[in-house]
């Protein structure tokens, strides 16, 4: 079992730092409103106030917070991970960020004695409860290997994709999928309801063609039922689509739709829907529609 630092125990690292505690990893978790430290002491966990006590004496650092400059921050800020985890210490970022970032920060790291792998998930709140999360991985053989049995406990289905960087370049794919098939979801619903047909009934048999998805099987019930609240928020969805675009235009490859679903993303934050799930994108083609949302939960 290993001793592991924790950092950011929001909507996803809470239920997966409680899973390494349940599992029986000593796990001290840090987070920057204290008030979300308690399902990992109820787990077995312990709580640190600062990120320098939460790193002491750690073989393992975990890291899940909302976006590159966090990263950066938690890891190269000052009183950050570099400057207190010990040499060798083995860092998993399970962030979703800019695949030039943490190409950077992996260099910085080995230069300072760490190792850093990127290892962003998918799935949601629902799959990090369950520890059915999706984890692409960008490290070095050896890195990876060392790290598999920390993501045994969180994950499902665990990838090796590459060298750093490259679980960051698989995952803004992953995005750019999502939220096409949520977006398109959302334009079916809503077609669907103007016809007034049986919804429910629609939503059970285009699932069981080749209509059907994993988005589907999530999303919809909560688009039908106008139940927005977050298990992943449209105002991250928006900053994955932006390291999507820009990764995209840096490689020289054209993604239309991604860039027309990025607009949406950007205009459902623009009308203030950006801390509902992002199946909220919903209330988008009902704007388009002009129709009228029910006061979304």
């Amino acid at each position: 079992m290993s001793t592991i630092a924790f950092i950011g125990l929001g909507i996803m690292g809470s239920p997966m730092a409680v899973h390494l505690a349940k599992a029986g990893h000593q796990v001290v978790g840090y987070n920057l409103t204290p008030n979300r430290t308690g399902p990992l002491t109820e787990a077995g966990g312990t709580a640190a106030d600062s990120i320098a006590k939460a790193v002491a004496g750690a073989d393992v650092v975990a890291v899940m917070v909302p976006d590159s400059p966090d990263v950066e921050d938690v890891l190269a800020g000052e009183n950050g991970v570099f400057e207190n985890a010990q040499p060798g210490t083995l860092i998993i970022d399970f962030s979703s960020i800019r695949p030039d970032v943490t190409t950077e920060l992996a260099a910085r790291a080995s230069a300072r004695g760490f190792r850093l792998i990127d290892a962003p998930v998918s799935g949601g709140e629902a799959g990090a409860i369950n520890a059915a999360l999706s984890i692409m991985v960008g490290a070095s053989a050896e890195d990876f290997a060392a790290a598999k049995p920390i993501l045994d406990v969180v994950g499902k289905t665990i990838a090796h994709v590459g060298p750093n960087g490259a679980g960051q370049t698989v995952k803004a794919a992953n995005q750019l999928i999502v939220a096409g098939n949520i977006q398109l979801l959302a334009e079916a619903i809503i077609f669907l309801e103007a016809y007034g047909v049986d919804t429910a009934a629609a939503v059970e048999v285009l699932g069981g063609g080749l209509a059907g998805s994993a988005v589907l099987n999530q999303k919809a019930q909560k688009m039908l039922d106008r139940n927005f609240e977050p298990g992943f928020r449209i105002d991250l969805h928006h900053k994955d689509m932006g390291i999507l675009t820009a990764a995209a235009r840096e490689a020289g490859v054209v993604v239309p739709l991604g860039a027309v679903v990025a607009q949406l993303m950007a205009s459902a934050r623009a009308n203030g829907d950006g801390g509902l799930d992002h199946s909220g994108l919903l209330r988008g083609v009902e704007r388009l529609s002009g129709s009228t949302s029910p006061t979304s939960k």
